[in-house]
């Protein structure tokens, strides 16, 4: 393993420990409770869903290029990420200032963005490969 990465490691894990530190410090405010079963449910969200969705997605898309691939995975992941806020859960009537955004628009924008994204690198490679190699000289 490399020096770089045990920093990376030390660093992550200190920062894993301040975080813990904090949420026990002010458990008045956190509630720690709260937060290990909101922290468990995503653990099982990550574990139960999210990873068999990509792996799935992977073997049913294994003959699209990478880029076509990588985009798919990519708003797959943004989107189940975003779709609590687009549905509007935690939305108060009586507080305004929560979850304020057009959430479903910004979600569309953002989609929009990685598709094309997709579609220029998709397309690129391909034109990339189409190319005659280049004589070495």
């Amino acid at each position: 393993m490399s020096g770089y990465r045990m920093v990376g490691y030390a660093a992550g894990a200190g920062l894993v420990l301040l975080g813990f530190a904090g949420l026990l410090a002010d458990a008045d405010q956190t509630r720690p409770l709260s937060w290990a079963v909101w922290f468990g449910g995503i653990l099982i969200a990550h574990d139960l869903l999210l990873v068999p969705l990509v792996l799935a997605t992977g073997v049913l898309t294994r003959r699209m290029r990478r880029p076509y691939r990588a985009a798919l995975v990519i708003g797959a992941v943004i989107t189940l990420v975003a779709l609590p806020m687009v549905l509007g859960f935690g939305r108060r009537a009586d507080n305004p200032s929560q979850l304020p955004l057009d959430y479903g628009l910004n979600l569309v924008v953002i989609l929009a963005v990685i598709a094309a994204a997709g579609f220029a690198a998709g397309t690129l490679a391909r034109v990339r490969e189409a190319r005659p190699p280049r004589p070495r000289g």
